[in-house]
């Protein structure tokens, strides 16, 4: 038995089409998504990172703002310039790339994104939204995964889903979307007793702990859907993920690889929700 490779970057592909063709339509009627993004400091895995999300938007039409700015910045002067573009009528979408320098706190800067903008979703309204199923802003990497899983023909609800990592921005928001597509869902991290028997367990296993290739066939179910978020660098230097992928591969029914995996569905969600942002921004307008 091979797993059944889920190509995320192939599932991205198709979803950034249908994008590109639906904000063509939004201009002809005169909407016209737009997305800012602020970069502080030089981290280099952070330019690669907005670098994608310039592309990404240039790909699909979507008029596009980086600010890059110095690690020296306030955070008075940081939050001042997110406000600035919560009132910029001509922006639907504001993100913040993380890290941010030690002096300024990301919970301030988060709290300062209005929720019509936080295209990240991780604004507490967001979040809160998310976790009591109203619409929202979903954020980006768990929303990928989920759609990864529906996109490969795998059903979600009725099975038992692990989930190893418990991040605001991975672990917990994607336990909570699993849950809500009726999956019975285990969480497990850092402090978890015998980890092997909890992961065994699992029909849907996602992995998002940053270790590199942590998990290994023996933790694997036979026929279990494994999604693996971790981005790392082994000793080689190689890129891999969390998962050990040659030998998972052979119990696995399906997994995703690293690189072209979850990666590119990030950022392509993150389009989707300034694409969605734009039209509730629209509809608002209308309405007044």
């Amino acid at each position: 038995m091979s797993a059944h490779i889920i190509v995320g970057a192939e599932v991205a592909s198709e979803i950034r089409a249908a994008l590109k063709e639906e904000v063509g339509q939004l201009k002809e009627q005169g909407i016209h998504p737009g997305l800012a993004v602020i970069l502080i400091g030089d981290d280099p895995a952070s330019h690669s990172y907005v670098k994608g999300k310039e592309k990404a938007c240039h790909e699909i039409g979507i008029y596009s703002e980086v600010i890059r700015r110095d690690a020296s910045i306030t955070q008075e002067e940081l939050l001042g310039m997110i406000e600035e573009y919560n009132q910029n009528p001509n922006i639907h979408g504001i993100l913040v790339q993380l890290p941010l320098p030690k002096h300024i706190s990301e919970k301030a800067v988060i709290d300062a994104i209005s929720p019509e903008k936080d295209v990240d979703g991780f604004t507490p309204v967001n979040v809160g939204n998310m976790l009591i199923g109203n619409d929202c802003y979903l954020p980006c990497t768990p929303h990928g995964i989920i759609e990864l899983i529906k996109r490969s023909g795998q059903p979600i609800e009725g099975k038992h889903a692990v989930v190893i990592g418990r991040s605001n921005i991975v672990g917990k928001p994607v336990a909570m979307l699993l849950l809500q597509e009726n999956a019975t869902v285990t969480v497990a991290h850092s402090r978890t007793k015998d980890l092997a028997s909890i992961t065994r367990q699992a029909d849907i296993l996602v992995v998002a702990v940053g270790r590199a290739e942590m998990i290994g066939a023996e933790h694997v179910k036979v026929g279990a859907v494994v999604i693996d978020v971790g981005v790392n660098r082994n000793e080689a230097g190689k890129l891999v993920g969390d998962v050990h992928f040659d030998s998972v591969k052979e119990v696995a029914s399906y997994l995703t690889p690293v690189p072209r995996g979850v990666g590119p569905m990030t950022i392509t969600m993150l389009m989707k929700n300034t694409v969605d942002a734009a039209k509730k921004a629209a509809r608002v307008a209308q309405e007044k």
